[in-house]
């Protein structure tokens, strides 16, 4: 087990698709590798339940073998003191799995799990690996997926009651995690340094409070934005904005909705922020049709054109999310600024 980690003090700084078809769950040849494993539990834990959408799930003791599947899971058992055997990288940053702001946080693992892949998970894979605990907080919370994974006869940590789709807030996955690790305390005090971070951010930026903001993004499909239960949408509200009444009025039980460039007058707000998917960030700042929504055109707007940066604001992890405020309440307060 590696120590726990707590915040750093520095000031610097898609959809999963169902399982579509049945896999076979047996003939696994490859061996699987050794975790870096938790002593056993010293505090009696353990039995430990967890109440999620799919009803309540037991760990009955402490976890040797976790395969870490949802956004971000890995990283936050990894800021626990748990390695996980396997994991997917969703965002993606590559190699481990882990994000330049966790291993500048002092994260890293000691044996790397086996990367799972996203979009085409293959069970027989994570079968392989002999888990005896699978978190899958923060995913689609497609009921086939839960059922395929619940075969393999271990417990799965899927997403809390009434979450939708990849919109697990990083207070539950956290906490979801931490009670399925036996680690709680640890949970709770990343959660009360992640909170009071916010809260000073908050407090130094009176002008943040009740001033609407769209976060928008351009993919190659066209632009977007994302609405409240989104994680970027989230950190502003933390930090006192409030997501534009026009664009949350468009939700519809997805976290983003497109927005045809004939309507990209929706962008506009007090403050706009934008985000780059599969493109340069070029290709927002030098479109004349961003350039003409009358925010970014008085100056009200921040592009988030650093890739880490990007991927931090996005990570809906405690260190991301750190991360983050370092690098993006600076460029906000200068936006707003009279």
């Amino acid at each position: 087990m590696r120590p726990v980690r707590s915040l750093p003090r520095r000031k610097r700084g898609a959809l999963v698709a169902l399982l579509g078809v049945a896999v076979l769950l047996t003939g696994c040849g490859s061996t699987p590798p050794e975790p870096a494993a938790p002593p056993p539990d010293p505090s009696g834990a353990f039995p430990v339940t967890i109440e999620t959408a799919f009803g309540p799930v037991t760990v009955p003791e402490q976890p040797q073998r976790v395969v870490a599947l949802g956004w971000s899971d890995a990283e936050t058992a990894l800021a626990l003191g748990v390695e996980p055997v396997g994991a997917a990288d969703w965002l993606p940053v590559g190699g481990d799995g882990l994000g330049p702001w966790a291993k500048e946080a002092g994260l890293s693992y000691r044996n790397p799990p086996k990367m799972l892949g996203t979009t085409e998970l293959d069970l027989e894979e994570v079968a392989a690996l002999e888990p005896d605990l699978i978190l899958d907080t923060r995913s689609s919370g497609d009921p086939a997926r839960h059922e395929r994974l619940s075969a393999l006869g271990v417990p799965v940590v899927g997403v809390p009651a009434g979450a939708a789709a990849y919109m697990t807030p990083w207070q539950d996955q956290l906490a979801m995690i931490g009670q399925a690790l036996g680690r709680t305390e640890e949970a709770d005090r990343l959660h009360a340094e992640l909170d009071a971070e916010f809260r000073r951010a908050a407090e130094a930026n009176p002008a943040f409070q009740d001033a609407t903001a769209v976060v928008a993004a351009r993919s190659t499909s066209g632009y977007g934005a994302y609405v409240n239960g989104d994680v970027r949408v989230d950190f502003l509200r933390a930090l006192g904005f409030r997501n534009s009444p026009a664009v949350q009025d468009l939700a519809a039980g997805n976290f983003f909705v497109p927005i045809s460039n004939e309507r990209l007058g929706l962008l506009d707000a007090d403050l706009t922020v934008a985000t780059a998917i599969g493109v340069e960030p070029s290709e927002i700042t030098a479109d004349p049709l961003f350039q003409a929504v009358p925010s970014v055109r008085a100056g009200r707007s921040v592009v988030l054109d650093d890739p880490t940066v990007s991927q931090a604001f996005a990570s809906a992890s405690v260190h991301g999310l750190s991360y983050a405020l370092d690098a993006v309440v600076p460029r906000l307060a200068a936006a707003m600024a009279p």
